[in-house]
């Protein structure tokens, strides 16, 4: 007579990872060359939120969001007091590894604040990953790309300097750059002539209009820069003016939209879509509230025949890896990825800083993020 083995309950065998501690960090780490303007504001700081998320047994992760003026919907102060407050205090006893009832319990403790979200749900990710000896890559089903390559910048400047940095790049090994625009279409078309001259046929341009043009002016610089043969004209009109976007779309003369500052939560997705209003949109880990939201997105647009971009350009690494390892899960985003903060600060909070003046980085092995924290730099750089 064989021998019976009593199955085991659920409950006895099922693997979790519950929440004892989350802390928040407040830092403030310097930008390189005195800062960088763009259409909202002149940063010469990076003020960032660091979160670390410790389960029972010990195991840890890290999440990082870095808002930006203009950009994001909450500032660094609404960010760390959501934190501190309702969200970090929802999560308590919570299981990092089920992040459907993460999310859920997220949402029950404050309405919005998707960024400061995303510090903690990228932190279980993180922990997660590395309780199971993975690179989060792996994690969200494993990686297409094992290189990933950058996107340069070039600000609002003059047509020479701004021929003179798109060459840097170029012979630096970046391949594709973005270039603002703003305050007057004639400017924004002598800036990106001079660009395309300089760097010649194989460097792919962008324009970013930061939701600075109305429809009719867009339209007009779309056709002056035609023949520069642009990959996209990145948000030309306010973030709202989905109807504007479309007729940009209609009438740009064959250059690719995309939408940025139009994009939030997933039904601004949906809405841009259904209105026709982009080619490409672009994604963020932060923006969209975590990994799990933002590859929702990406498996939507990509559903729709939508080309995504990947990036926020001022991150800290932790969040900038963040972007690297799910953008590498999918070959609907484009290459270029727009997550280059490291490239724009003096220093960071992780224990290596990652370099990317190359323009392109090979995926880290894992496990998690890859990256860990700086005790010493992260008491250096925190603000009350």
């Amino acid at each position: 007579m064989s021998a019976q083995v009593a199955p085991r309950r659920i409950s006895e065998t099922r693997w979790k990872l519950a929440i004892e501690r989350v802390e928040v960090f407040g830092v403030a780490v310097p930008l390189a060359g005195g800062g960088f303007k763009n259409a909202y504001v002149t940063k010469t700081v990076q003020k960032s939120a660091v979160v670390r998320v410790t389960a029972a047994g010990g195991a840890v992760g890290l999440g990082n969001i870095d808002p930006s003026p203009g950009y994001s919907t909450e500032t660094i102060e609404e960010s760390l007091a959501a934190l501190r407050g309702k969200l970090a205090a929802g999560v308590i006893g919570a299981d990092a590894a089920n992040i459907h009832v993460l999310n859920a319990r997220l949402d029950a403790a404050a309405p919005g604040f998707l960024d400061a979200k995303a510090a903690i749900e990228m932190a279980c990710v993180d922990l997660t990953a590395r309780a199971l000896g993975v690179p989060v890559y792996a994690y969200l089903g494993g990686a297409v790309k094992e290189r990933l390559m950058f996107n340069a910048w070039i600000g609002i400047v003059p047509p020479g300097e701004a021929a003179a940095e798109g060459r840097k790049w170029f012979e630096r090994g970046f391949r594709s750059a973005k270039i603002k625009v703003g305050g007057g279409i004639e400017a924004d078309r002598d800036r990106v002539k001079a660009v395309r001259e300089a760097v010649g046929a194989t460097m792919a341009l962008r324009i970013d209009a930061n939701a600075g043009y109305d429809a009719d002016t867009a339209i007009r610089l779309a056709r002056l820069v035609q023949a520069c043969d642009l990959q996209l004209f990145e948000q030309p009109v306010a973030a709202g003016d989905l109807t504007g976007m479309a007729r940009v779309r209609r009438e740009a003369g064959g250059v690719p939209i995309m939408a940025d500052e139009s994009i939030l939560d997933h039904a601004s997705l949906i809405a841009v879509i259904r209105a026709g209003a982009a080619d490409i949109v672009k994604l963020k880990v932060m923006k969209q509230g975590g990994f799990h939201r933002a590859a929702a997105m990406l498996a939507t647009a990509e559903a729709a025949g939508v080309r995504c971009v990947v990036g926020h350009g001022f991150g800290l690494g932790v969040n900038t890896m963040a972007e690297i390892m799910l953008a590498a899960t999918s070959a609907n985003v484009i290459d270029g990825l727009e997550c280059v903060g490291p490239l724009k600060t003096v220093d960071d909070i992780t224990t290596e800083k990652l370099d990317l003046g190359a323009g392109v980085l090979a995926l880290p092995p894992g496990p998690g993020l890859g990256v860990a924290l700086d005790e010493a730099k992260l008491a250096r750089y925190r603000f009350a």
